[in-house]
């Protein structure tokens, strides 16, 4: 006797159900995140957002942002 063998698909979207029926949609996104390998290339875009600037330049917005947040 032969089982059908059922499509990585179906297989996906059946244990995407029972995620969601046992912990809830939004603890099924939360599990799922983890195995996520996101996009972009980050040291490209950290050079781009942060090369024209000194430590000196990092240190004074931190101070600037933390006397704005402390009043």
């Amino acid at each position: 006797m032969s089982v059908p063998t059922k499509s990585l698909s179906d297989i996906t979207s059946q244990a995407l159900r029972v995620l969601a029926r046992e912990i809830g949609a939004a603890d099924t996104m939360r599990f799922l995140g983890q195995f996520s390998t996101g996009n972009g290339n980050y040291t490209e875009e950290r050079a781009a957002l942060f090369d024209h600037l000194t430590l000196d330049d990092v240190l004074a917005e931190i101070r600037q942002d933390k006397s704005v947040t402390t009043g």
